[in-house]
């Protein structure tokens, strides 16, 4: 930008761009700029943005915010480059203000540019013509703008401003408007902005005289601009010649943040932008809203343009009030049209004052959060009140409207003006409604019935306002309690349609029982084929004066249009009065005028009253004979009140349903399932069921309230709907406020589903119970009963209702009920279980008969009974098991016999299943309970009826805070577990806070989870003390299934025998399959019973099956107990025949003692078989002998050291891959009496079974004794049988005193001589397996209250076509457990490759209420991809935060996408020298260097038993993409107890079979071989040959000669070169014995060192340290004596912290390195690969064009001879041309031309599939994926571009780039408490020319880091090339070191480029994840 050079030119306002191309248009982008000086007279400013491909620039729009102390600015001319291809360069003229107070007042301009200064286009002029009405007080003192949209675009907001007063009455004002040409026009926005004393307008219409097109629009207007006239609104959009809407309704919330001070005054403003920001809504006012702290303001825009989906929105305000400054949230944009709802998350200020002072900004959408609604479209509806006196009303007016396909919702007809509905006028609204087809009729009404409410109604007319689409309804009647026939309700066919109106005659017949009239207001709805009648209050009874009285017959008219078949009838009341409960007998409907025997008969029967039955007052009832529930489904409603402060309503809720087969009335919720007395409580659940028609699958639903009581305001967290004939539950979150007075004020919402599970699908049984007619029949017990079908049956069903049952003679119907009576399919049912409990006074019950109806297909089974239920009469049986009497089912009921009584013992055990349960009571207050807890296991087959908890096998106090208690709980068969009931008989202190319940099965190989999270407590959460858990399947855990074991153990007949140890067993079988050590004693009263000496004591176990054979067995104890010494005889273990035919017996002896006193002192003995016994059942018991026994000699060498031997007692573990031995003292050696003594070897022999291959022992000493201290040298284990021999080399003290003070160690088996290293076999492994690639991911917790969680969290990714990975878990490492608030975990995962990724999914396992987690970011980045995803999520993943839900699926095209460094993953397999004490303890770090680049530092995890001598140890790397590779160094620390570290080779492998191998075979030790080094390099060998040799470099260091140049200080040196570098090289040895001194050449030499071949660039450093550290270098020679070269690095600069810039590190290119002169010609190779298909090839010619960054080629020929044919399919073809250098390429143009120049016939295409283009002075490759059809074409200009999609840049131009270059780095500290650091602060920078080495960022004289303060430093490097990452670290020194570090900018000051790193994290110990360095790659 340039400024101009008049007075006050410069602006201290914020300047936006947008820029205007043929693809599109650009977002409106800041012109941040860091110097405080921009935009100042006479100056120009150059930014660098980033932004998609506009295509070639047409316009420019630049604008300012108007804020700052001198906001008016002269702007002469923007100048617009392609970075990328810089010849093309855009000039846009301006030579004007953007100023409110100079010229033109407009401070945003379009401007037109050209590729040509001298080629200005001229701009087109609109003359706009403004007609205001001649009306009183039609004229205005607001200010008016106008924006004239046409084809091209838009002029932007303008303001309508001349010298003389505009916009008086009746008068026309002229304006001029100079902007680019629209082309056609397609419409206007014109409005004004409510300033003045009287700014409402009265306009007529607008007149817009194109002058350049000389065409002329007209804009009828004709309306209101005035907030209180007609329809408030001060803006429009106007259609050219529209006389009609055409607008589309945008519903725009907006809502402002919950921060201190977010709320403003200013006037708001939006633009919304759609597809690539092409069309656009133009500025929108907000007006009317309150944009106060926390609120939610609605507003609906109307737009006459369809936009939606937007690309993006722009929001912002005036800043013309005081408190300007706004936090804007997020604004929420839902069109109704498309259906589709947008958020826009913003989370920032607006305020000039506040973080970047920006008043506006551009929001994008997180398209995760994208709704999908109804589509809705818009109507006009015009409502015509007749001339009529009296004719019009102030009753409040509502309408419905039916179509073919269905039914608007009900709508209020609201109008801003308080005169709607007079007599003799139109009023006209616009409303939205569901695509409905044809509309058929019309239903208009009010709700006054005083005298002077009524209303004469002429006609309604309809217009579809897209389609202009017209219906017509006439009336001409009165809606008059006084008139015609005194209704208020009228229904009107559309005209045209042959829908007549019915007169329906209704009789309502009310029951002839006690008590059954009602005072209630009765209301009837009737249904029919073609529609309903709506809901009709029973006002005037044609025939009785007092309605509904006992026995009444009211008979009713209803008018409607004809309904069709008429097929359920929904009737109720409103349940006031004193007496409102209602007996209905029934309600019979036929047409006025037929005769009495065509009446539609719906018998009811039952009560509406909310105290009898089941308590419902609304009842839809379906004609007689047609079973009820074939038609009726329940839908069990859950509605959950906020926790919030206030939340809880005393209004009237109601809702409507709305289904794929339709949708429900509106409907009043009076009557809760859960009773509880006051509903809509705070934090309470109110539970509802509706009956109501089959609606199928829910979509949306409707809820809201009366807003009537005193506090009528509610906040509604959430509402589940269950419907268990469907198996389906819905989950519909909503957290909002439903009040007048908070957010946006709506006290009814629609919401919509987020989830829908499947639940276990019931069908209803209806049960009917009859009471015998007898004396004291009846009872007053509790009665149960239970169902059994072919296919199952219900649980224990209790049949109560709020009536008074089980009356005399009485016959009582119990509905479906979702808590109790409704139940899975059971099929054809076989007998009923029914008891009483024989609770309460007169329990005794005399029962006629159970009558059960199955609903599903309207079954009725008959049980008789007849019989009594009591335990004084009769039998005494208070159960009675029924069968029905139907022959039919009686001789099925004959086949369910019960099962035969199963056998004990063993067979027992097998055939029932041991459930664990762990009952855990959560940590709330008072979560405990008193109470006596029962609980239900529901399997598939059967379920364990109640079982109460009464026995805790760990606390005696059950249920206390915070306690888990175990039960065991048997059960036969009820096969796996679906649910479990737990719940309390509420005695006591009862309330309960259940956490969970976890089940451990062994015998099903199932451990389950089932969550509760919730009160079982009257007065907690929903009231409800028995609560149904479901297993959560994410922390279902699945192991091998146990089986029975019954185990006999005999005590020998001895003196002192018996144990009260606590004894355990182990059971081996093949392949070292073993199970847990199983205790076989619980508790210390059963260990003081059983092992009694001479006894025999049975134990049956559930323990792993071990397989076929039981190899050993391990028996011990822990030698506690007052006698613990034991002396086993034998072990007798039975268990089952895998057939069940049998058992077999396995006999182990033992006869010998477990004692530390007796024998050897062992307490646990490995016991191998004598015999098994097979018992079958089919033929006699046979014996089978079977006697195993291995002997395994060990040869233990004690190291010839001093010190070496021990006195301590030595044990031995051997592990081989069938078992191991367990741990045995090596106590009887058979070559020494003293055994381990130093230099000896002890033999010992050992008895074990069959280990296989021994690999690895472990061999520990109890350090006891005076002298325990043991070096072991060697072990060696022989196998007696085998004679085979296992070699373990050890070297190692077992001492607390020595090395690692460890006395306990594991070896592995030596590697024998005949393994040779080998690599293939580790790439063959590799490519068998699936493509499997590490996945980084780290996650943000936020700060909210109890955001953080310990449930497991995992990931999903997803790419194309739904392939996906595995669930990966994020499993936290350092002992973490949770994921705690603020933290940051970081995960590294494997799983499969899934190509581009989509989407990812995040969610935890926790499945309770408890279980809140608010993930605040979530990073995702794939290596092997060189891409990173950063989403801002900021939400919660909890069950009752947020949306609900414990996962949430992020789209891609949410994050935030960085190109991180693409990594390979290598197998890298390092040996271990076999010579003595090879091995180590030490920090092992390696890097490697390839052709192109070089890795860090990688550090190589000891994971205890690395590094051991001749031991092979494997990796997997992720490694930078620098193949082929040249050379390897690795590094130790020299730390460790064995510091000292023999390694022999390494390889290096990939999945792409590139092999590599580095030898070194010597030491890294400071003292031991030849070296005495820590580094060592090694050249890479591949296919046999070394890639780098071994070269000496001389070092030449000459000082200057200038006043103290010399140095005292320490020097080091690293050089680069193509093959990497050195390494840091110490310059300690010199040809002179006092270095670096003034004028003085100082020789360093270093032999051995790999070649580096030639050579880039040096760097260079001191310590600063000694007298006088100052330097001053002429320059360094460095030369390689194999190459015989010198290369030269001149300096001539300081190297001091007082001299120069201060810098003491310095980067000197190499001066050999000649540059490239831009302006020689040099030659281009074009490789061009024809695509491998069919119509790939062409005959014709190609050409190309390469454009540069520093010009554009002309015009190559890529010719096509018929000597030489080229371009054949799949193909590849070389072209040579020479060229001026065009600088690095950023595209080609690529064409299609015939040979002969001829016009083109047809179309023929050449199919390109890529093209490399090689520049071969430097060697650089630039390629181009194409894969598209160029088009044959003799046009020149047309041709397609490519952009370049990778440059291969060669090692020359990479040196030859190599300029001093000043990097000016801008460090911006966080604005947060404490975020400042007063540790030491460094950065490395990365670049595609290396790394800048580590530089500290220090200033003099300066508190540098300190909070919201930017810090800027300038360093000087040779130039990075484009910068990839930055690594920001700290020392972690001073008072406050943890630092919170916002963004780096680091600028380039010899291009102009900036770059910036987005940070945002602590670099802390003790916050987010500990570390105090972060990589951070680009934002842009």
């Amino acid at each position: 930008t340039v400024t101009g050079d008049v007075k006050g030119a410069g602006t201290d306002a914020n300047v936006f761009v947008t820029l205007f191309g043929d693809f599109g248009v650009s977002p409106k982008v800041h012109l941040a700029s860091k110097s405080r000086t921009a935009f100042e007279k006479n100056k120009t400013d150059v930014f660098h943005i980033k932004t998609h491909n506009v295509g070639p620039l047409k316009k420019l729009r630049i604008e300012h915010d108007n804020t700052g102390m001198n906001a008016g600015w002269f702007l002469d001319r923007v100048v617009v480059t392609d970075v990328n291809r810089p010849h093309l360069r855009y000039y846009f003229p301006c030579n004007n203000w953007l100023s409110q107070e100079e010229a033109d007042s407009l401070f945003v301009r379009d401007l037109l540019g050209s590729l040509n200064p001298m080629d200005v286009p001229k701009f087109n002029k609109y003359l706009v013509s403004v007609f205001t009405a001649d009306m009183k007080g039609s004229g205005t003192d607001a200010d008016v703008f106008i924006n004239i949209f046409g084809e091209f675009g838009d002029t932007g907001e303008r303001r309508l401003n001349s010298d003389k007063d505009n916009f008086e009455r009746g008068t026309e004002d002229k304006f001029t408007i100079d902007s680019p040409n629209l082309g056609r026009l397609r419409k206007i926005t014109i409005g004004h902005n409510n300033r003045g004393s009287s700014a409402g307008w009265f306009l007529d219409k607008v007149s817009v005289d194109d002058m350049g097109n000389k065409e002329i629009y007209e804009f009828p207007v004709n309306q209101w601009f005035a907030m209180d006239e007609a329809d408030g609104k001060i803006q429009r959009d106007i259609l050219v010649g529209s006389t009609q809407p055409m607008a589309i309704v945008y519903n725009i919330q907006v809502m402002t943040g919950d921060i201190r001070g977010a709320g403003t005054n200013s006037k708001i403003h939006i633009v919304m932008h759609g597809t690539k920001g092409v069309k656009n809504s133009g500025k929108v006012f907000l007006e009317g809203g309150l944009f106060e702290r926390g609120l939610i303001d609605i507003f609906n825009v109307e737009i006459c343009e369809l936009i939606s989906p937007l690309s993006r929105v722009s929001i912002g305000h005036d800043n013309g009030a005081v408190g300007a400054g706004w936090y804007c949230e997020k604004v929420t944009i839902y069109c109704p049209f498309t259906g589709i709802e947008q958020t826009f998350p913003c989370g920032r200020w607006l305020d000039e004052d506040e973080a970047d002072g920006l008043i506006e900004r551009e929001l994008y959408e997180m398209v995760s959060l994208r709704q999908k609604r109804l589509k809705k479209y818009p109507w006009t509806l015009w409502i015509f009140t007749t001339d009529m006196k009296g004719a019009g009303t102030d009753a409040q007016v509502f309408l419905q409207i039916y179509g073919e396909r269905g039914k608007s919702d009900e709508m209020k007809m609201e109008n801003n003006t308080e005169d709607s509905f007079e007599q003799g006028q139109v009023d006209k609204f616009t409303i939205e409604m569901p695509d409905i087809g044809r509309l058929q009729k019309l239903r208009i009404w009010h709700e006054k019935r005083h005298p002077f409410a009524g209303w004469h109604l002429a006609k309604v007319t309809l217009m579809k306002t897209l389609t202009k689409e017209k219906y017509s309804f006439d009336c001409g009647r009165w809606l008059d309690i006084n008139e015609d026939d005194n209704e208020i309700i009228r229904e009107i066919p559309a005209t045209g349609r042959r829908r007549i109106l019915i007169k329906y005659l209704v009789t309502i017949c009310t029951g002839n029982i006690s008590g059954s009239g009602t005072d209630a207001s009765v209301f009837l709805n009737v249904l029919g084929d073609l529609g309903d009648s709506g809901e009709r209050l029973m006002y005037m009874s044609k025939n009785n004066v007092n309605k509904f009285e006992k026995g009444n017959h009211d008979e009713f008219l209803i008018e409607a249009v004809s309904l069709g078949q008429v097929r359920r009838v929904r009737v109720g009341h409103d349940g006031r009065g004193g007496g409102c409960g209602w007996f209905l007998d029934k309600v019979l409907v036929r047409v006025d005028g037929t005769p009495e025997s065509e009446a539609i008969e719906f018998p009811c029967d039952r009560w509406l009253d909310r105290n009898e039955d089941d308590g419902q007052i609304i009842r839809e009832l379906v004609p007689a004979g047609e079973g009820l529930r074939l038609f009726n489904v329940n839908y069990q409603i859950a509605i959950k009140t906020g926790s919030i402060n206030g939340a809880s309503s005393d209004s009237k809720v109601f809702v409507k349903m709305y289904g794929e087969k339709g949708d429900t009335c509106k409907m009043m919720l009076m009557v809760s399932e859960n009773d509880l007395s006051n509903y809509y409580e705070t934090a309470r659940t109110d539970i509802f069921t509706v009956e109501t028609f089959d609606i199928g699958t829910i979509n949306r639903f409707l809820i809201g309230h009366t807003n009537e009581g005193l506090r009528a305001g509610w906040f509604l967290d959430s509402v589940v709907i269950s419907v268990p004939v469907h198996g389906k539950q819905y989950m519909f979150p909503s957290h909002r406020w439903l009040c007048k007075d908070e957010s946006d004020g709506k006290v009814e919402v629609e919401i919509y589903p987020s989830e829908i599970l499947d639940i276990e699908r019931m069908i209803n049984y209806e049960v009917t119970v009859t009471t015998g007619n007898l004396r004291n029949g009846g009872t007053n017990a509790n009665v149960f009963c239970q169902i059994y079908g072919e296919e199952g049956k219900t649980e224990v069903l209790a049949l109560k209702n709020r009536s008074n049952n089980f009356e005399r003679g009485t016959t009582e119907i119990f509905k479906e009920d979702v808590f109790n009576i409704t139940a899975v399919d059971m099929g054809v049912l076989k007998k009923l279980r029914i008891r009483q409990d024989n609770s309460n006074a007169n329990a005794a019950w005399f029962l006629e008969r159970v009558e059960i109806t199955d609903n599903k297909d309207d079954t009725t089974y008959y049980f008789p009974c007849k019989r009594w239920l009591a335990i004084d009469e009769d039998d005494g049986q208070v159960a009675r098991e029924l069968v029905p009497v139907d022959e039919a089912f009686m001789r099925k009921g004959e086949d369910d016999d019960e099962e035969s009584s199963t056998t004990l013992g063993l067979e027992q055990k097998a055939m029932s299943t041991t459930y664990t349960l762990k009952v855990k009571t959560g940590e709330k207050k008072y979560a405990g309970t008193d109470a006596n807890v029962f609980i239900t296991l529901f399997g598939i087959k059967d379920d364990t009826g109640m079982i109460n908890l009464k026995a805790s096998k760990t606390h005696r106090n059950k249920f206390e805070l915070g306690m888990t208690d175990e039960f065991i709980v048997e059960a036969v068969d009820i096969g796996p577990l679906q649910k479990i009931r737990i719940g309390h008989d509420n005695d006591g202190s009862a309330g309960w806070f259940l956490e969970s319940v976890e089940i451990d099965a062994q015998s099903l190989g199932q451990r389950l989870c089932f969550p509760c999270g919730r009160w079982l407590d009257t007065g907690e959460d929903d009231g409800a003390i028995v609560r149904d858990l479901f297993p959560n399947p994410l922390q279902t855990e699945f192991y091998t299934p146990f089986v029975p074991y019954e185990i006999k153990i005999f005590t020998s007949d001895l003196f002192g025998a018996g144990t009260n140890a606590d004894v355990f067993i182990v059971l081996y079988g093949r392949f070292g399959v073993c199970t847990q050590q199983k205790r076989l004693c619980f508790n210390k009263r059963e260990r003081t019973i059983f092992f009694e000496r001479g006894a025999e004591d049975m134990f049956i176990v559930e323990l792993e099956d071990v397989g076929d054979v039981i190899e050993k067995i391990r028996i011990g104890h822990d030698n506690r107990g007052v006698n613990p010494g034991w002396h086993l005889d034998r072990v007798e273990i039975r268990r089952l025949l895998r057939k069940g035919k049998g058992s077999e017996t396995i006999i182990f002896p033992c006869e010998c003692w477990l004692a530390r006193s007796e024998d050897d002192g062992e307490t646990v003995r490995e016991l191998v078989p004598s015999d098994i016994i097979t018992e079958k059942l089919a033929r006699d018991g046979s014996l089978k002998v079977t006697e195993i026994e291995v002997e395994d000699a060990i040869s233990v060498t004690t190291g010839d050291v001093y010190g070496a031997g021990t006195d301590a007692n030595v044990f031995l573990t051997m592990y081989g891959d069938l078992g191991d031995t367990g741990e045995r003292k090596l106590s009887k050696s058979e070559t020494n009496t003293n055994k381990f003594e130093r230099g000896s070897v002890d033999t010992f022999t050992m008895e074990a079974v069959d280990l296989g291959q021994v690999f690895k022992i472990k061999i520990r000493h109890d350090n006891s004794l005076l002298s325990p201290e043991w070096y072991l040298d060697q072990v060696e284990v022989v196998d007696l049988d085998t004679e085979e021999v296992f070699l373990f080399q050890c070297e190692r003290w077992l001492s607390k005193k020595k090395e690692d003070k460890r006395i306990c160690r594991f070896f592995h088996v030596m590697v024998q001589p005949k393994c040779v290293f080998v690599c293939d076999c580790v790439c063959v492994c590799v490519s068998l397996c699936s493509p499997v690639i590490p996945y980084h991911i780290s996650v943000s917790t936020g700060l909210a209250e109890d955001s953080s969680t310990s449930s497991r969290a995992y990931v999903i990714v997803v790419g194309a076509g739904q392939h996906k990975t595995d669930r990966m878990w994020l499993d936290m490492t350092n002992g973490r457990t949770s994921f705690e608030e603020g933290s940051l975990e970081s995960s590294v995962c494997h799983g499969a490759d899934v190509g581009e990724i989509k989407k990812v999914e995040l969610g935890h396992d926790g499945a309770t209420p408890e279980s809140c987690w608010l993930v605040d970011e979530l990073a995702i980045s794939a290596p092997t991809r060189g891409l990173k995803y950063e989403f801002a999520c900021k939400c919660w993943l909890a069950k009752d935060r947020g949306d609900g839900l414990t996962s949430r699926v992020f789209n891609m095209l949410d994050a935030e996408t960085i190109s991180i460094t693409r990594k390979i993953i290598y197998e890298v397999v390092v040996l271990t020298g076999d010579v003595q004490n090879a091995g180590t303890d030490t920090n092992i770090f390696m890097s490697v260097f390839g052709l192109n680049g070089s890795t860090e530092e990688m550090f190589l995890q000891k994971n205890e038993d690395r590094f051991e001598r001749g031991q092979q140890d494997t990796f997997n790397l992720e490694i930078d993409d620098i193949a082929p590779l040249k050379k390897m160094r690795v590094r130790i620390d020299g730390t460790g107890s064995r510091p000292d570290w023999f390694l022999d080779k390494a390889s290096y492998h990939t999945m792409g079979t590139y092999d590599c191998l580095f030898t070194y075979e010597d030491w890294l030790s400071r003292t031991l071989g030849p070296k005495h080094t820590l580094v060592s390099e090694m050249a890479a060998v591949v296919d046999g040959e070394e890639m780098v040799e071994l070269t000496e470099y001389i070092i030449n260091v000459k000082t200057s000669d200038v006043s103290a140049a010399g140095t005292d200080a320490n020097v080091w040196l690293i050089i680069f070169g193509e093959n990497g570098d050195t390494g840091t090289l110490t310059l300690r040895d010199s040809s002179k014995s006092n270095k670096f001194e003034r004028k003085q050449v100082d020789t360093f030499r270093f032999s051995d060192i790999l070649s580096l071949g030639e050579l880039s660039k040096v760097r260079v450093w001191h310590d600063n340290k000694g007298p006088a550290p100052g330097w001053h270098i002429e320059y360094i020679d460095v030369k390689d004596e194999v190459m015989d070269q010198t290369f030269r690095f001149p300096c001539d600069r300081w190297l001091a912290k007082n001299e120069d810039d201060g810098q003491i590190m310095r980067e000197l290119p190499c001066a050999n390195n000649d540059k490239l002169d831009f302006n020689e010609k040099t030659k281009y190779e074009i490789s061009v690969t024809t695509a491998d298909t069919d119509d790939a090839e062409t005959k014709e010619n190609g050409w190309v064009i390469l454009e540069g960054k520093k010009a554009r080629s002309k015009e190559f020929t890529l010719e096509n001879s018929s000597k030489k044919k080229r371009f054949q399919r799949g193909g590849v073809d070389s072209f040579d041309f020479s060229s001026k250098n065009v600088g690095d390429i950023a595209s080609i143009c690529l064409g299609h031309t015939p040979k002969d120049g001829k016009k083109v016939k047809g179309e023929a295409f050449w199919h390109v599939e890529e093209v490399i283009v090689t520049e071969k002075e430097m060697g650089n490759r630039y390629i181009f994926a194409c894969n598209a059809q160029i088009p044959l074409s003799a046009k020149r200009d047309e041709f397609m571009t490519f952009e370049c999609t990778r440059t291969v840049e060669s090692f020359a131009s990479k040196a030859s780039s190599l300029v001093p270059v000043k990097y000016e780095i801008i460090v911006i500290t966080a604005d947060q408490k404490g975020a400042g650091t007063d540790a030491n602060v460094f950065i490395t920078l990365y670049g595609t020319n290396g790394d800048s080495g580590r530089r500290q960022l220090r200033q003099k004289f300066r508190n540098l880091f300190e909070r919201e303060q930017a810090d800027r430093f300038v360093l000087e490097m040779l130039d990075m090339g484009e910068l990839l990452r930055v690594k920001m670290e700290h020392d972690n020194t001073g008072l406050s070191p943890g630092w919170l570090l916002d963004r780096v900018e680091v600028t380039n000051t010899a291009n102009g480029v900036t770059t910036v790193f987005m940070c945002g994290k602590w670099l802390d110990t003790k916050k987010a994840d500990g570390q105090i360095f972060r990589i951070i790659y680009p934002k842009y």
